[in-house]
């Protein structure tokens, strides 16, 4: 029995079943004239991925370029895994703001406290990451590879031996 890896296209509901299972990613962003990745926690809800953290320089590089990229894996072995990358933009949602932010805001903690319910409240275990911000899906893309296994034998190369022309006398040599 051989085990060949199979590489497949995850359609959207996958990516979303990918996205929805998991609670930690890499948001891939622009800092000045080099792209920067970062581990962050965070939440899918419809077309939103919810995100807070504490103010820095990440923080201040989505507020000038706010167009990021955001991957989730999850690994099993080195044929056995699926990837997901979402594009969209970055917007801040300060809990004190107009209306619309407020109401955002709002729907971003809910969804954060499906993972951390103290979060943001006075049991928060990281309350240093106040800002919550909230990434809008705008594409979103997955791949995959899966092991099968095959009842045949690994393939087998032919060998083909040619002769070399002896040289010498008579051989134009």
């Amino acid at each position: 029995m051989t085990t060949v890896p199979q590489f497949l296209v995850l359609t959207p509901d996958d990516c979303a079943e990918v996205l929805r299972r998991n609670h930690v990613g890499r948001l891939a962003y622009l800092k000045g004239p080099v792209v920067d990745i970062e581990p962050i926690g965070y939440v899918k809800e419809g077309d939103w991925i919810f995100f807070r953290s504490a103010y820095g320089a990440k923080l201040e590089a989505v507020a000038h370029t706010p167009y990021v990229a955001f991957e989730v894996d999850e690994v099993r072995g080195p044929f056995d895994w699926k990837s997901v990358v979402a594009h969209g933009t970055i917007y801040m949602f300060p809990g004190d703001g107009a209306k619309v932010d407020q109401r955002a805001y709002e729907r971003g903690v809910a969804a954060l406290r499906t993972v951390v319910p103290e979060a943001l409240t006075p049991l928060d275990p990281v309350p240093e990451r106040w800002i919550v911000y909230g990434l809008h899906v705008d594409s979103v893309d997955g791949r995959m590879a899966q092991s099968t296994t095959t009842k045949r034998g690994p393939p087998r190369r032919k060998v083909t031996r040619t002769r070399t022309p002896r040289r010498g006398p008579g051989n134009g040599t």
